[in-house]
C-alpha cells in the first residue's frame, strides 16, 4: 500500500518533506485505530473473563462448602469428682472445674447434581470419650461419606454418617438442651455403612441401612448389623420417627447375642415460641431389656434468647449398654433447664443446671456413695 501512495504523492508534485510529513501522519492514524481496537478487544475480553469468573465462582461456592464449630464450655459437678471426670455414662461435656472444648469440628462438603461427599474432622472431650473405642486418627472422623442420587425420590450414602437414631447430635447448637440426654449419650451417635434413602414424597421419609455394628467405625465383628427408619411429616408442625437397630455385638470369639432396639420420638411445634418433643428408646439383648424416655421443651422468648427444660429416666439393671454398676445395675432420672443467649448467629453462650438421682447410691463425693448429683455448665459456641 506504502509505494502507491508514495507515487501518488510524488505525481502530485510533494516535495521529499512533505512526503515524509504525509507518511508520519498515516502512521500515527493507523497506530491510533490499531490501539483502539485493541483497547476494545481488551475490554470485551476483560468484561467476559470477569462474567465468566462470577459465574465459575458462584458455581464452586455452591457446590464446595466448608464449615466450622468450636465449642467451650466450663462445668462444675459439686461432687467434686477426684478424676475431675464427670459419671462414666456421660460422654459429652465431660471435664469437671475445667475450661475445656467439648467439640472442634472442621466440615468440606460437595454437591453436585448427582454426587454429594462430606468429610468432618474434630476433636475435643466428643471424640475423646465418645470414640474411645476407635484406634488412633480415627477418633478425630466426625464424617467421610460419599452419596449418589439414584432418582428424583432415591439415594445411597455410604461411609462414617451421623446415626439414624435419636434427635440429638453432638453439636450443640443444633439441640435444645445444651447437655446431652441419657438416651442420647447411650446410644449411637454415629455408624458406619451404607444407607439407601427413599422419599415417595415431601412427608415420608425411609431408609434402609447395613452397618458394621453399633457405633463403629473399625469392625469388632465378621457380622452386620441392619438398620431402619421411617419418618413422617404431615406438615410443618409434627414430626414422627421411628428407628431400629438389629445386629450382633458381641466378638467373634464368644457366642453371638442379637441386639434389638428401636427409637421413637416426635416433635411437636405448639406455637412459634414454643417446642416439645418425646423420646422414647427400647433395647434387648440376651432376654436383658433397658428402656429410656424423656420429654423436652423449648421456649423462644426472642430471636436472641430462649430456654429449654428436660425429665427423663434411663432403666438398664443388667449392664447392657450402661456397664460398671452392676449388680444393683443403673436406674438414673433427671432434670435440666437451660437459658440461651444468640448475641448473633455465629456465637451461642449457654448455661444449664442439671439434677440427676439415682435408685442406688452410684455417686461419689468424698469417698462416700450417696444417690444423687447436681451439675452447672457454661458454654460458649461459635460457628461458621
Amino acid at each position: 500500500m506504502q509505494p502507491m501512495y508514495a507515487m501518488c504523492l510524488v505525481s502530485k508534485g510533494y516535495s521529499d518533506t512533505q512526503f515524509a510529513i504525509q507518511q508520519i501522519e498515516l502512521k500515527d492514524s493507523l497506530n491510533r485505530k490499531c490501539y483502539g481496537m485493541i483497547r476494545l478487544l481488551c475490554v470485551q475480553l476483560f468484561t467476559i473473563l470477569c462474567v465468566f469468573g462470577k459465574t465459575q465462582d458462584s458455581i464452586v461456592k455452591k457446590k464446595f462448602m466448608v464449615s466450622g464449630f468450636l465449642e467451650l464450655y466450663y462445668q462444675y459437678d459439686l461432687d467434686k469428682p477426684a478424676s475431675n471426670e464427670r459419671p462414666p455414662f456421660i460422654y459429652n461435656h465431660k471435664r469437671h472445674n475445667t475450661v475445656a472444648v467439648n467439640l472442634a469440628l472442621l466440615q468440606f462438603a460437595y454437591k453436585g447434581k448427582k454426587i454429594k461427599a462430606n468429610l468432618g474432622l474434630m476433636a475435643g472431650d466428643y471424640s475423646t470419650y465418645n470414640l474411645a473405642a476407635e484406634p488412633g486418627l480415627l477418633k478425630h472422623i466426625y464424617e467421610a461419606s460419599v452419596g449418589y442420587q439414584l432418582s428424583e425420590k432415591m439415594s445411597v450414602d455410604a461411609g462414617v454418617f451421623p446415626s439414624h437414631i435419636g434427635s440429638e447430635t453432638a453439636i450443640s447448637k443444633d439441640c435444645w438442651n445444651l447437655s446431652r440426654s441419657l438416651v442420647a449419650d447411650n446410644s449411637p451417635y454415629y455408624e458406619t455403612g451404607v444407607k439407601l434413602n427413599y422419599a415417595p414424597n415431601q412427608k415420608w421419609t425411609t431408609s434402609f441401612l447395613l452397618l458394621n455394628g453399633w457405633q463403629n467405625i473399625k469392625e469388632t465383628n465378621t457380622g452386620k448389623a441392619i438398620g431402619t427408619q421411617v419418618q413422617f411429616k404431615p406438615n410443618a408442625k409434627w414430626l414422627f420417627n421411628s428407628s431400629s437397630f438389629i445386629g450382633n455385638e458381641q466378638p467373634d470369639s464368644i457366642a453371638r447375642a442379637i441386639r434389638l432396639f428401636h427409637n421413637f420420638f416426635v416433635n411437636h411445634s405448639v406455637s412459634p415460641k414454643l417446642n416439645t418433643s418425646f423420646l422414647f428408646d427400647i433395647g434387648t439383648e440376651r432376654k436383658h431389656v433397658w428402656w429410656g424416655t424423656a420429654i423436652m421443651l423449648q421456649y423462644v422468648v426472642h430471636e436472641t434468647f430462649n430456654t429449654a427444660f428436660r425429665a427423663e429416666y434411663y432403666k438398664d439393671r443388667q449392664g447392657v449398654i450402661v456397664q460398671g454398676y452392676l449388680p444393683t445395675g443403673f436406674e438414673v432420672a433427671g432434670i435440666s433447664c437451660n437459658f440461651d443467649y444468640i448475641p448473633a448467629k455465629f456465637i451461642r453462650l449457654r448455661t444449664e443446671a442439671k439434677y440427676l438421682h439415682a435408685a442406688d447410691a452410684i455417686f461419689i463425693k468424698n469417698g462416700v456413695a450417696k444417690s444423687n448429683n447436681f451439675s452447672w455448665l457454661l458454654s460458649a459456641a461459635l460457628s461458621f
